[in-house]
This record gives structure tokens, C-alpha cells and sequence, in this order.
């Protein structure tokens, strides 16, 4: 019987009394007797309690229990019973756990996580998920940072697993949520090309040539997977289709055959064929497909995380299934990142038509590589493709912004839905519609349209259907100056019906505020004019006509002051103070030559490549190329000059500051004067051969005038 204590006692006494009631209570595993300890000590408060309570479980398992990793077991779940009795912090199971991870070795660790992936469930109740979340993660982020991912894929993928069970789908944490990829993960590859060709001559039984060409090829295909988003930009788009199509075009020459002993076409084809009929087949017993799922599992024994790069080892890589199909997922996985929507995603990432058409030639030709690729390549293609589907799936979640996952209310019944009302056969309908003279179009909608009226195209002519105002009218109703959308459909009227549309306001202004305001008082003239020439309609028409010559002598002052700018006309009706198309001949900046850039074409560009020399990659650096697509224009240009020539045709194509007074600078601040000198003289010979065509089409403008 534990005696109750009424007096308070101090850390230590209750350290004490609480590790001699531990071990008592887990020789037991009975929470109760150490409930009854710590009530005895009444005169402590509970907080006083908690933090002895929880030293003599953390000192118990570090001196008693380290070595004993089944009896590390049993004190987390005591611990977890004494958290639900409110007699320890709620963190004390996992601090337990945090701390015999960090004093034991990466293989007992390994054996008593298996404990923690046992409790998901108990840290996933509300009492432990609050409190004790940040440190699980924590303490898996700890024993990852350990782990090598290459020596410990297993346990490591373990760890992620446990964290996708224990954490929601919407928790923020463990969302890649601005869609950023590991660009860390570079791989690595070189050699000299005549070493390559050395380690590649006894190998004679693939039907490929394996030189330094498709080596850097293939292994420069990892930076795009590694970083998709090169493959917006115009050149490295243009290396990542040029290194593609010889990859592909090398896995198809070079067909794998099945590895299993006594396979043939035939078989491999009936296998594929009962495989098919196995997804809709209930009667096949449960035996034969776990032993085909473990037959599966022995023959994948071994899988790399990431493979090789030595030259030695390409041709072993080629020939085998599992690193193709590696690869050709990877093709797979870049082409649905270039096709799908992604929130993140930049506005300028986005594919041509050319780039799209290609994706889907490919994306084909890469799901007919994986069928031809043994064992069950048919079954491994339709899973991939089932996976990708649901990728995008979960894209289109995270796009929405991760919206947290409810299971339905199973107490709402979802209402039957109401019963279809029975229809009439198409020849009945049509029959009877043309017994009433009618149509029938099959839609309801489309029916009471084309039965409005006897004759449609009558009733689209009709004076009711035309909705558009009188441009008088319209011109003269109370609107902001300065509204765009005002001004626009004033002007279509104006085009629609008056003739003023076409006419020259001579004004100082070029506002199309201002031009409107002229036609407005020109119209009011010419209403006035028209008013004065009838006089038998100012009796006949009463109200309505004193209205107009109200509104008409309203602007005649301005009509006044509009002639007095645009000059008094003659008896031929033509100004004579100023010509009408004045303005219209008024120097315009988008009209002069100078204000374009100068750009050169090709056959210029070759008589340029030649002064540059072997500086034309220091050029390339200078205007903004990087080395892979300096490389490309290397490699894919070998002549000499070639790599000059194709940048820079490139360069005044794509870039749109590209001209020759930017080239002749970046020529000079490299010191590479010769060719600075050659690039001013043409600008000289560009800018006088443009002067004399201006000169002869004005003189040619001149002449018929």
C-alpha cells in the first residue's frame, strides 16, 4: 500500500519513489501501480509530478534497457498507457523513442522502428497528433539524415511511408506545394572519347555502335529530367529532341529478348493474353497469385536508386530491362509535366504546336518500347500509364490547393434518381410535325427555334431585330470622356453610318475624344442645314421640330468655332488655309528606318564566323548562351565555323535585343577588334544601301503625284 504523502517533497525524493513504482509497474505492465504513486504525494501539483515522472521512464531506458530492444518496446507502450492515465507529458513516448535512436546503431534502429510504424494509429489519435507531430517528424528527418540513400533505400523508404500514413493528405509539410524539383540531384558523367572507344572494342554481341557521341547523348538526357522546365527554351528544347530521338531510335534497333528459360514469342504472347483475362477473372484462386507476386518479388532482388555513369558500363545498361525501363518511364514522366496545367507553373512555359506534336509521337513510341520490353511488357506499360493518370489526379488536388480529404456522411440516402418518362419513336415525331407543318430537330431548343416564324430568314430581317443606335444619338448621351469603349463603338457606328468616318478632321489634337466631339458638331450642322431646307416640315412636324432646331442652334456656335479652326472653305468646298492631309504627312517614329535594329543573315554571318574564330565561344557566353547549348552548336556543326555560324543566325532569329550595333559593342569589350571592325563596316554598307531606296521610292513618289 503507498502511503499518502501530505507534505511536499522535492524533485529528487520524487524521482525516486517514481523509478522504484516504474519498475514495479513494468515487470507488471500495470499503469495502475504507478497511478497510485503519483497520487500519493497530494501536496505536489500535477506539473510538479509530470517532470520526475518523466525522467524516471527516460533514465530507466537508457541505463536498464538500451541493449534490450523488446523491452524498449514494452516501455513506450507502458509510457503510452501512462499518457491516456494524465500521469506523464503527453511527448514521452516519442522523446523515448528519439532518444534510444540516437544511442544505438543504424541496425537496431532499424528493428525498433518497427515499433513506431505498429503505432500509426496510436499517433494519429487526437490526444498524440497535436502534441507530438513535430517531434515524429523531427525524429524521422534525424535517422534520414543518418541513412545513406543509396546503401539504406529500404529503411529510408520506410521512414517516408510511416510519414505518409501518419500525416493528412493536406498537411502542408509534406507537400511539394510550388512543384519545385530536387535540382541537387546532378548526375555526373565524362570520359575521354578515345578511352570510351578502347573499353567498347571487344563487345561485339549488341547490334548498336556504343561511341563518346551516344554516351554524352544519353547521360545529358538526365538534366532535363532533373530539371524540365530547360525544355521551354528554344535551344535546349532543340538538343533535348536531337539527343531523344537517337536514344530511342537506339533502344529500337537494339530489342531485348525474354531472360526466362524456354520462353518464345508464342508464350511470352499467350502470357500476356492470360494476363489480361486475369483482371476480370473472379474464379482464380487466391494461392496462385501470391506465389506470382512473390516469384516478382525474388527475381527484383536488387534495386539501385541510381545507376552508374562509367563508360564500362553502357553496354551492360542496354541490355538490361530494368534500366530501360527506368529511362523510358522518365520520358514519360517529362511529358506529362510539359502537357498538364500546374499552378505554379510560369506563364511563358508554355509548348508550341511543333513541341506538342513531337511529345505525342514520342510519348507513343515510348509506351510501344515498354511493351516490347521483357518480361510483361504489355502488363508494365498498362500499370505505368494507370499510374500516370492518377499523377495527374493528384495534380489537378494540388492545384485546387489541397483540399482536405471527408469521408460522406453515411446517414444522408441518396434519393433515387426520378424515373425517365417514356419517348416517342423519331418517325412518329417527324410525322406528326409534318403533318402540322413544322420541323423537328431532335432538341427541344433547337425545335421552338427554327418554328418561330414561317420564314426565318424574313424574321431575321425584320426592323424589330436591329438594336443598334443612331449614331446622332449615340454621340450626344452622357458618357466619361476617356472611355475607351466608349470611343470604340462610336467609331464602328461612324463607319456604319456616316460618311464623316472617312474624312480628315483637320485638329491639333489626336485625341479620339476630341475627333468625335468634331463629327458630333458636324453632324449637328449638317441636322440644322437639313432643317432649314424643308420649311413645310417645321409646321407639319410641331413639337418634334422645334426640339431639333433647339438642339440644332445649341451647336452651332460650336459649329462656328469649329470652322474657324479648320479655315474657311471655298465655293469648291475645300479648305484653303490648310491642306486636309497634313497631319497625315507628319514624320512618324514607327516610320524611321534608324529606329530598327540592324540584323544580319546568314550568308553576313558567314563572313563574320571566320574573324571571330575560336573566340565564338566566348562571343556565345557573352550573349547569353550556356555551355550545354554551346556544346549542342559544337557538336551538332563540326566544320569549322560551323558552331559561330548557327549561334549567331540563332541569336538574331530568337533574341529580340539582337542587332549588329549590340554585336559590334560585345566584339569590342572582348578585344576581338577585327570582327567589331568588320560588323561597323556593314552596319555603314546596310545603313546607305536603306538611304538609297528611300531615296528612290520618294523620288518614284514624287513622280506620279
Amino acid at each position: 500500500m503507498n502511503k499518502i504523502i501530505e507534505k511536499p517533497v522535492d524533485f529528487s525524493g520524487l524521482q525516486a519513489a517514481f523509478a522504484k513504482s516504474l519498475e514495479e509497474g513494468f515487470n507488471c505492465q500495470d499503469v495502475q501501480i504507478l497511478r497510485k504513486s503519483y497520487d500519493s504525494f497530494t501536496a505536489n501539483s500535477d506539473h510538479d509530478k509530470k517532470s520526475p515522472m518523466d525522467q524516471a521512464f527516460r533514465e530507466m531506458l537508457l541505463f536498464k534497457l538500451s541493449t534490450d530492444l523488446e523491452k524498449v518496446g514494452a516501455l513506450v507502450k507502458l509510457s503510452v498507457d501512462a499518457v491516456r492515465a494524465e500521469i506523464v507529458s503527453v511527448t514521452i513516448p516519442v522523446v523515448l523513442l528519439g532518444d534510444i535512436f540516437e544511442t544505438v546503431t543504424l541496425d537496431k534502429c532499424e528493428r525498433i522502428f518497427n515499433y513506431v510504424e505498429e503505432m500509426v494509429e496510436v499517433w494519429k489519435e487526437e490526444v498524440f497528433f497535436s502534441s507530438c507531430k513535430n517531434n515524429i517528424l523531427r525524429m524521422c528527418n534525424d535517422l534520414l539524415r543518418r541513412l545513406s540513400r543509396a546503401q539504406n533505400t529500404v529503411f529510408c523508404g520506410r521512414i517516408l511511408l510511416f510519414l505518409s500514413k501518419f500525416f493528412p493528405f493536406s498537411e502542408r509539410s509534406g507537400l511539394n506545394i510550388v512543384s519545385e524539383f530536387n535540382l541537387d540531384n546532378v548526375t555526373e558523367y565524362g570520359v575521354n572519347g578515345k578511352d570510351l572507344d578502347d573499353t567498347l572494342e571487344d563487345i561485339e554481341d549488341i547490334p548498336i555502335r556504343i561511341d563518346y557521341n551516344l554516351y554524352c547523348k544519353f547521360w545529358s538526357l538526365q538534366d532535363f529530367f532533373r530539371n524540365p522546365n530547360q525544355c521551354y527554351s528554344k535551344a535546349s528544347w532543340k538538343m533535348f529532341q536531337t539527343h531523344a530521338t537517337t536514344v530511342l531510335e537506339s533502344f529500337g534497333s537494339f530489342k531485348l529478348e525474354d531472360p526466362r528459360p524456354g520462353s518464345t514469342n508464342n508464350e511470352d504472347l499467350v502470357n500476356e493474353e492470360a494476363s489480361d483475362k486475369m483482371d476480370i477473372d473472379l474464379n482464380i484462386s487466391d494461392t496462385l497469385i501470391k506465389k506470382e507476386i512473390e516469384q516478382s518479388v525474388r527475381q527484383a532482388e536488387n534495386f539501385f536508386a541510381k545507376f552508374l555513369t562509367n563508360p564500362k558500363l553502357l553496354a551492360l545498361q542496354l541490355s538490361d530491362a530494368n534500366f530501360r525501363r527506368a529511362v523510358l518511364v522518365q520520358f514519360l514522366i517529362l511529358f506529362q509535366y510539359l502537357q498538364i496545367t500546374v499552378k505554379f507553373k510560369a506563364e511563358s512555359n508554355t509548348l508550341t504546336p511543333a513541341q506538342s506534336e513531337f511529345i505525342k509521337e514520342t510519348e507513343t513510341k515510348v509506351y510501344q518500347l515498354l511493351e516490347e520490353t521483357p518480361p510483361n511488357g504489355k502488363r508494365f506499360a498498362r500499370t505505368v500509364k494507370h499510374m500516370l493518370t492518377r499523377e495527374e489526379m493528384w495534380n489537378n488536388w494540388k492545384n485546387e490547393g489541397c483540399k482536405e480529404f471527408k469521408k460522406p456522411d453515411e446517414s444522408v440516402i441518396s434519393e433515387p434518381p426520378p424515373a425517365k418518362r417514356e419517348r416517342k419513336p423519331l418517325g412518329d415525331c417527324l410525322r406528326d410535325a409534318t403533318r402540322q407543318g413544322k420541323f423537328f430537330l431532335g432538341n427541344d431548343v433547337l425545335t421552338r427555334l427554327w418554328n418561330y416564324s414561317p420564314d426565318n430568314l424574313q424574321a431575321c430581317k425584320s426592323e424589330e431585330r436591329n438594336f443598334l443606335p443612331q449614331v446622332e444619338t449615340y454621340l450626344e448621351s452622357s458618357r466619361d470622356k476617356n472611355d475607351t469603349s466608349f470611343e470604340w463603338r462610336a467609331l464602328r457606328l461612324l463607319a456604319r453610318q456616316s460618311p464623316h468616318f472617312f474624312t480628315f478632321v483637320n485638329s491639333p489634337s489626336y485625341k479620339i475624344s476630341d475627333y468625335l466631339d468634331a463629327v458630333r458638331k458636324r453632324l449637328a450642322k449638317e441636322r440644322l442645314d437639313a432643317a432649314k431646307q424643308i420649311p413645310g416640315a417645321l409646321t407639319s412636324n410641331g413639337n418634334n421640330t422645334e426640339s431639333i432646331m433647339n438642339s440644332a442652334e445649341t451647336s452651332e456656335q460650336e459649329t462656328v468655332a469649329l470652322q474657324e479652326q479648320e479655315g474657311e472653305p471655298n465655293e469648291e468646298g475645300e479648305l484653303e488655309d490648310e491642306d486636309e492631309h497634313n497631319d497625315l504627312e507628319k514624320p512618324d517614329e514607327d516610320n524611321n528606318p534608324h529606329s530598327k535594329p540592324l540584323t544580319a543573315n546568314k550568308e553576313q554571318v558567314e563572313e563574320l564566323a571566320p574573324l571571330i574564330g575560336d573566340d565564338w565561344k566566348k562571343l556565345g557566353k557573352k550573349l547569353g548562351y550556356t555551355a550545354d547549348e554551346l556544346l549542342y552548336f559544337d557538336t551538332e556543326h563540326p566544320d569549322r565555323d560551323g558552331g559561330c555560324v548557327a549561334m549567331l543566325v540563332n541569336w538574331f532569329v530568337d533574341d529580340d535585343d539582337a542587332s549588329l550595333d549590340n554585336l559590334a559593342y560585345v566584339l569590342e569589350g572582348l578585344e576581338i577588334n577585327t570582327a567589331a571592325k568588320a560588323v561597323k563596316a556593314l552596319i555603314e554598307r546596310l545603313l546607305k544601301a536603306k538611304q538609297r531606296e528611300d531615296e528612290l521610292a520618294e523620288s518614284t513618289k514624287d513622280k506620279n503625284i
